[in-house]
């Protein structure tokens, strides 16, 4: 059948190449229109529960993740000048587009009795134009005078000031938010070079901004030096220009097709499937480098440059059709599983790293068959002394030491186990960055001076309309006792909730002495009521889910505005907010844990229901869940390619055979992660996949090409290989291995040093999950040769027995 193709291909070359050349036209053009994906929750299925509670919050009190902060270290604040610039940096960012409310010290207001309705109104603490010190120093006295705003908008014991900003949800979900964000660093970097102020900015509209560009421009730029790199090194092993365009050309398409296919399906780029364009470089570079290789030696041995092709395509077709299938079956499983985020990678990766087979199919003869026949320094590789010298090394190692092969490998394995022990699933959100990084540093100190900005969600419902006045003192003490308990925690702020807003009424009520602020008891039902009336957690998407809106309500002398921005419009919720410090996956399950037995202590869950959600929860569950899909996947991908091995060697030995290399390389690297303390996240576990990848390929070129040294004309095995005649007893089996030994041993090792040199420049990376990429995958594909160039050629010899005949001795 091969043969057949073999014909058609270089009969319809030209129609061939022109249906390549419009249907890549038509995949850039698709290509050019795919998009940058913002949505941060892809990863867990709609129907989570995690994820609906989050859903039901955001509709109810708006979305908890678009706060920015701004903070700032300094006893000078309060300084004329500084004052008033501090004052106009607020006004500044409030005219960003995109910049729904900023909250600061400057428009912080005060509650005062008036004296003819007995009723707190909002009164602002400082001029918005301050025209002396007296003046701010008044309200500075004013503003330390009131708990409310303590380790809310500044931190009295470090002299550490902080400035929210809200983000529009709407911006923050789009492309738009990179101007809005950039935007507002411009402003606070002019600020703190004007003043000479170390300004701090965190939260997670600028993490995830800074993080999402940081990414797409390291790994842009790093995955165009890993193709450069590799084209170099193919142009000094094959001294051909062609030859190096055409290995170039097939993975540019590679990635063209890749990027189309997104924007085909209606996919965005996100952080996993942008992951895509480096496995065609994974799967393209090989399919070359095989290819070519097989027509150098075919032309070497017929000189003729047509039986050469035809041979090339008849001898590699099916072989890089099966690696392509069970690489594509390894990506593909991901699109079983029910997170969208991985599933759209499955989709993606599966097809087209079928669609890269049929572009090496046509592209690498078609181009061939016009380029002239190979000169003899285009061929000269295939006769390289080390090489040759490595290759009789393997022979030898195969033939006369596989009780050591067996050893060895059985230490490193045991080693490698010990490793897989020390294994930690654990992730942060700013992990990927180096410590010196201003973001990471940035999030350390508000974590610091105000622990933390990762918000934290807890929702408490009464489970009946109106509920929050049936029992409402025990309520809101319990909500007190809950807010003092979390404020107690290292890792957590003081909550804010609709029990501090009361406190703050009560203590203006009696007269503005801090000693009142306190939960209110039934003396102070009647004058508080009045606050209760209407919910405000459902009026308008612009006045939910932060407390800078109670800026712009307090200076529209509506208060229960701000108050209300914590209950639902039914009253049968009420929310607290956190904000707490990036404590990782495995520390923050404790945390929550730890806070549902505190509130099932405080709340009588049979008129309680209390849950936590928020961006932190979601982040968690979503960072599992990833793991958990990716570990699920590999295991499925095993038992399909198990199959797809059983159906093409029909043979149980050889598919044990397959499967052994295969997996020695996930274990010995998943060990020296363990040693080396790198740690299972989303960014590393990728790694396995890849590493399954780069192993079956060469597992499978071996393998087959050992099936197609089994069996020449009439059946019988062909000893073709240049260790043919040799002085030694050897069986056919041995023979055979020898010979697939010296027929793919070459390209084997040209492809892992063409990868190797192209995935260490990944190493040079900053971030985190990069760098991994790097060196992980580089070290996968050392180990990934050796086994089966050692390994793998000493379990076929042990496996399958046979007649004695003449071989090499050591």
């Amino acid at each position: 059948m091969w043969e057949s193709l073999a014909q058609l291909v270089l009969k319809f070359r030209s129609l061939l190449l022109v249906f390549l050349l419009a249907v890549t036209a038509f995949m850039a053009y698709h290509a050019s229109r795919v998009k940058l994906s913002y949505d941060f929750n892809t990863s867990i299925p709609t129907d989570n529960p995690k994820y609906v509670a989050n859903l039901n919050f955001r509709k109810q009190f708006g979305d908890d993740g678009n706060l920015l902060v701004v903070g700032v270290q300094t006893d000078k604040l309060f300084e004329k000048n500084i004052f008033s610039g501090y004052i106009a940096l607020g006004e500044e960012l409030k005219k960003v587009t995109g910049v729904d409310d900023v909250l600061s010290v400057p428009i912080a207001v005060n509650l005062v009795k008036d004296s003819v309705t007995e009723k707190p109104r909002a009164v602002a603490i400082f001029s918005p134009h301050p025209q002396t010190q007296a003046e701010i120093d008044s309200g500075r006295a004013v503003l330390l005078g009131l708990p409310f705003y303590q380790g809310l908008l500044y931190n009295g014991e470090t002299h550490t000031w902080l400035m929210a900003v809200r983000v529009n949800k709407d911006v923050i979900n789009s492309s738009r938010r990179i101007a809005t964000v950039n935007a507002i660093i411009q402003h606070v970097k002019a600020f703190g070079t004007q003043y000479s102020l170390d300004m701090h900015l965190s939260g997670l509209p600028l993490i995830r901004t800074v993080m999402a560009q940081k990414v797409s421009r390291e790994t842009t730029w790093f995955l165009l030096g890993s193709v450069v790199l590799s084209a170099i090194i193919l142009f000094i092993f094959f001294r051909s220009i062609g030859t190096m365009l055409l290995s170039l050309g097939v993975v540019i398409v590679g990635v063209i097709f890749s990027l189309g296919t997104m924007d085909l399906l209606g996919y965005k780029i996100t952080l996993l499937n942008a992951l895509t364009p480096t496995l065609m470089v994974v799967i393209g570079i090989p399919n070359c480098i095989y290819f070519l290789n097989k027509y150098h030696t075919a032309y070497k041995d017929t000189g003729d440059k047509r039986e050469a092709l035809l041979t090339m395509i008849g001898r590699m077709g099916v072989v890089t059709l099966f690696c392509n299938l069970t690489a594509a079956i390894g990506f593909g499983v991901f699109a079983l599983t029910r997170s969208k985020i991985l599933n759209e990678f499955g989709v993606v990766a599966g097809i087209n790293i079928m669609l890269l087979f049929f572009i090496s199919f046509i592209m690498i003869p078609v181009v061939l068959s016009y380029l002239p026949p190979p000169r003899p320094k285009h061929t000269r590789y295939l006769e390289n002394r080390w090489l040759a010298a490595i290759l009789r090394r393997l022979e030898i190692w195969t033939l006369h030491h596989q009780r050591s092969i067996y050893g060895v490998t059985l230490v490193v394995l045991i080693l490698a186990v010990a490793g897989m022990f020390r294994l930690k699933s654990e992730g942060f959100i700013v992990d990927d960055l180096p410590q010196k990084d201003p973001i990471y540093t940035d999030l350390k100190f508000f974590e610091h001076h105000f622990k933390g900005v990762m918000p934290l969600e807890i929702v408490v419902d009464t489970r009946r309309k109106n509920g929050l006045r049936i029992n409402m003192l025990q309520t809101l003490d319990s909500v007190d006792q809950l807010s003092q308990y979390i404020a107690a925690q290292p890792e957590m702020a003081r909550p804010l909730s609709l029990v501090e807003g009361l406190k703050f009424v009560r203590q203006s009520y009696y007269g503005g002495d801090s000693s009142n602020y306190g939960v209110p008891n039934s003396l102070d039902l009647p004058f508080l009521s009045s606050y209760l009336k209407t919910g405000g957690g459902g009026d308008s998407s612009q006045e939910k889910g932060n407390p800078s809106k109670g800026t712009r309500a307090a200076r529209s002398n509506n208060l229960s505005k701000l108050l209300n921005s914590f209950v639902d419009k039914d009253q049968q919720r009420l929310r607290i907010s956190v904000n707490m410090a990036d404590v990782g996956s495995s520390r923050l399950p404790l945390i929550l844990d730890d806070l549902e037995k505190r509130t099932r202590h405080l709340f009588d869950t049979a008129r309680y229901k209390v849950e936590l959600t928020g961006t932190s929860v979601t982040y968690l569950e979503g960072a599992s869940f990833i793991i958990k899909g990716l570990k699920d996947s590999i295991q499925w991908a095993f038992v399909l390619i198990a199959a797809c091995m059983l159906l093409l060697f029909r043979s149980i030995r050889i598919l044990l055979c397959s499967l052994v290399p295969n997996i020695i390389p996930l274990i010995i690297t998943a060990g020296i992660m363990g040693w080396a303390g790198v740690r299972l996240k989303p960014s590393t576990v990728i790694i396995f996949s890849i590493a399954l990848g780069i192993a079956i390929d060469i597992t499978i070129r071996f393998l087959v090409n050992y099936k197609q040294e089994t069996a020449g004309p009439g059946g019988q095995r062909t000893v073709t290989g240049q260790r043919a005649e040799a002085t030694g007893e050897l069986t056919s089996s041995e023979q055979t291995v020898i010979d697939t030994i010296n027929k793919t041993g070459i390209s084997i090792l040209y492809t892992s040093m063409v990868l190797i040199a192209g995935f260490v420049i990944f190493c040079f990376s900053d971030f985190g999950g990069i760098f991994a990429l790097g060196w992980l995958t580089s070290l996968t594909l050392v180990i990934a040769t050796v086994t089966n160039l050692v390994f793998l050629p000493a379990l076929l010899i042990t496996l399958t027995k046979g007649r004695r005949i003449k071989g090499p001795k050591e």
